[in-house]
């Protein structure tokens, strides 16, 4: 648990912000079943959601983990204190049977300044049967 963060439980609503029939969906029916389990996303969105979420709870084996080795880095550091204040994937375009292309924006709060708006376009590539971020340019 990181210091300072009321315990995520897996009844509260996912962080990626899916509903169904305008109702949150809970974390473990929704991108807790890809975190929290050894089964890979179904697609490049619910990938793309399961990474946010990673971000939010700060679980860097999982982002190494669905990172393309051609541009995984070593490691990954979180910026203390940082708030998520939501997530919006705007498409999702399958472009043939092994890749696909999400555009989404996150929102977030560092501790101290105004909240920064993350805009991309994200690549994912399906390799052995897992879906995989390559790469993504800032919008």
């Amino acid at each position: 648990m990181i210091e300072g963060m009321t315990p995520f439980v897996m009844t509260d609503a996912c962080p990626c912000g899916r509903q169904q029939q305008k109702k949150p969906i809970p974390f473990s029916q929704c991108c807790g079943r890809w975190l929290e389990t050894v089964f890979p996303a179904l697609d490049a969105d619910c990938l793309m959601r399961s990474r946010y979420c990673a971000f939010v709870l700060e679980r860097a084996p999982y982002l190494l983990k669905t990172w393309h080795a051609s541009h995984r880095p070593a490691s990954i550091e979180f910026d203390p204190g940082v708030k998520w204040l939501g997530l919006e994937v705007r498409s999702h375009t399958v472009l043939d049977a092994t890749h696909a292309e999400v555009e989404f924006v996150a929102r977030q709060k560092p501790v101290s300044g105004p909240a920064v708006r993350l805009h991309e376009r994200s690549r994912f590539v399906l390799e052995s049967g897992h879906w995989l971020y390559v790469d993504g340019d800032a919008l």
